[in-house]
């Protein structure tokens, strides 16, 4: 979007939310516009339903319009859900060297870019695409953890990368349900790659971190190792499956279910009092209930656990280079559930935390009502969004990735700036 507007949107399994964003005189992006709407035209990130989905979207956008008194036109557009997942590859090359009056073989940017497109060469199946592809750090010779082998001298280069792969029906229909509603993605990002943007700190990237996007329909997971992505993966079980239960035990309608576990609802016994009640609606006229809060505790927290297990088996498979100091860092819609935290500190048994959007010098306008986890994918768009936008306009192009060859060269670039100008 031009005159310095970004927009972004994060279409999740329970809410839309779209953000506008305006650059200041500095370069920060100011938020000035925020439009929320439920969704129900996605299951387990996934769209099912494109009509629903697309007024959504348009619903969401227009109030973010009004709001702003801007209209837009284009948006960078999340992307998650059960069908995305990520590889580790590794590629090598021999260093053709940009300096060919001498014999010394000093690492250019083509050297690099063939080393990554090496890496990226893996067999995927048909119905899936690339998302991203992020280096994680460059060998020269027997040189290792080399972050930028530019103008070293080697003979031998190798690569090692995250590439993050989706269902290519998944990544269609929802551009399709964008478009129709009127505006034009600019590109797809990964959801919990956006989060971690707003909520991570470069110490706990560095220490090793994961990140927990508690969405409505999937838990995300997103696992940092010496700064970079290492593996990306997603639990097929969120919020809703906690709305679920609540009304199939209690008899009630979903709506009133998710009522109850938004202003009761809690997964750690300890922050309990014993004559806590809720009020539960009756059904069909007849008079409301009232039942202890431990109740509706008994029903949220083992499916709490069993979300958290599945991530833990997850972490248990991975064959991480060292534990991660950095912890685990929560966020989404159902981060904010009492006891959490708690629950994740005890089960994966490392240190947790709340992840909210921060304000900085570079994000102005996030007023205490958006810096909360369910807006952190929403906020993540938009300075991702931003970051690449200003990135493609340096190439002198409106587009990020001209070529696969121009795509891993930017984000390259992005991860060092992001860096930089952000933690």
């Amino acid at each position: 979007m031009s005159n310095g507007i970004i927009a972004s949107l994060d279409i999740g399994s329970t809410f839309v939310r779209a953000i506008v964003c305006e650059r200041d005189t500095d370069g920060g992006l100011k938020i000035i516009g925020v439009g929320t709407r439920p969704s129900t035209g996605l299951r387990k990130g996934v769209v099912v339903n494109i009509e629903a989905t697309l007024r959504a979207v348009a619903a969401a956008i227009e109030d973010a319009e009004m709001m702003s008194g801007l209209e837009v036109t284009d948006c960078w557009t999340g992307i998650g859900g059960n069908h995305i997942s990520g590889i580790n590859s590794r590629g090598v090359v021999g260093v053709a060297g940009k300096r060919k009056d001498t014999r010394e073989r000093e690492i250019g940017q083509e050297d690099v870019d063939r080393v990554i497109e090496a890496a990226k060469a893996v067999v995927i199946p048909t119905d899936r695409q690339i998302l991203e592809v992020i280096p994680q750090n460059f060998k020269v010779d027997d040189q290792k953890g080399i972050r930028n082998p530019i103008d070293m001298i080697g003979v031998r280069l190798e690569s090692e990368v995250h590439i993050i792969t989706c269902s290519v029906t998944g990544a269609q229909n929802l551009i399709k349900c964008v478009n129709r509603a009127g505006f034009r993605v600019n590109e797809l990002i990964l959801q919990t790659l956006a989060a971690s943007r707003v909520v991570l700190t470069q110490e706990e990237m560095d220490l090793g971190v994961l990140l927990l996007d508690l969405g409505g329909g999937t838990t995300d997971t997103l696992v940092y190792v010496d700064g970079t992505p290492y593996s990306t993966y997603t639990i097929p079980a969120g919020g809703t499956q906690v709305t679920s239960d609540i009304s199939i035990i209690k008899n009630i309608s979903l709506e009133n279910a998710e009522k109850i576990k938004i202003d009761a609802g809690c997964c750690w016994d300890e922050m309990l009092d014993d004559d806590e009640t809720v009020i539960v609606p009756g059904v069909g006229g007849r008079p409301p209930m009232s039942i202890p809060r431990s109740q509706i505790l008994t029903i949220i927290k083992p499916r709490m656990e069993e979300i958290f297990k599945l991530v833990k088996q997850h972490l248990d498979t991975l064959n991480l280079p060292r534990p991660l100091g950095g912890g685990v860092v929560l966020t989404g819609g159902g981060a904010q559930m009492a006891g959490v935290v708690e629950l994740a500190n005890s089960i994966l048994k490392l240190p947790a935390r709340l992840g909210s959007p921060i304000p900085t010098q570079d994000l102005l306008g996030l007023v205490e009502e958006y810096r909360t986890p369910a807006f952190a994918t929403s906020i993540g768009l938009a300075i991702e969004g931003g970051l690449r936008e200003g990135l493609s306009a340096g190439e002198g192009s409106s587009d990020l990735r001209q070529s696969d060859k121009k795509s891993v060269a930017l984000i390259d670039k992005l991860k060092s700036w992001l860096r930089e100008e952000f933690f």
